[in-house]
C-alpha cells in the first residue's frame, strides 16, 4: 500500500490523555486520529487541499489499550469530480513481533478545494485512480 498515491501511514502512541476511564482509547480520540489520517491521505492523492464532507461508517473491532502503538493506513477507494473516499484502517502493532491486528476501520468523504475553500474539479485524477484502485 505504501508509495501509492493517497496511501499514508500515520503512527501514534496511545497516551493517558487519549484514554477513557477504562484505560482504552476514547472513541472521540480514535475518530480524531482517523480523520487526521483521512485528511493526509486525501491531500496526498489530490496533491492539494481537501476538507471532510462526511464521516461514513466507523467500526471499532477491539479496544486499544494505553501504551499501544496504533498504525493508521489509508487508501483512496473512489474519486469523483471533486470528491473522494478515503478508507482508513487502524491496527495495533505488537512491540515484539511488529505484527498488526486490525482494531478500527472507517470511510471518510473528502472534497478537493481551491485556495478559497471552494470545491475543485479533479477530472484528471478521477481517470488516474481507476488504474490505481484495482
Amino acid at each position: 500500500m505504501q508509495g501509492t498515491r493517497g496511501s499514508v501511514r500515520l503512527i501514534e502512541v496511545v497516551f493517558p490523555e487519549h484514554t477513557n476511564h477504562y484505560g482504552t482509547l476514547f472513541g472521540g480520540q480514535a475518530l480524531q486520529l482517523m480523520s487526521k489520517a483521512a485528511f493526509l491521505g486525501g491531500r496526498s492523492f489530490v496533491r492539494g487541499d481537501v476538507v471532510m464532507a462526511r464521516c461514513g461508517e466507523v467500526l471499532f473491532h477491539a479496544p486499544v489499550r494505553l501504551g499501544s502503538t496504533l498504525v493508521l493506513d489509508t487508501h483512496v477507494s473512489r474519486a469523483g469530480r471533486s470528491s473522494l473516499t478515503v478508507c482508513v484502517r487502524g491496527c495495533v502493532q505488537d512491540v515484539a513481533t511488529e505484527a498488526l491486528a486490525c482494531v478500527l476501520e472507517g470511510e471518510f468523504e473528502m472534497v478537493a478545494v481551491d485556495a478559497a475553500g471552494r470545491p475543485r474539479r479533479m477530472a484528471r485524477l478521477a481517470e488516474a485512480i481507476s488504474e490505481e484502485i484495482v
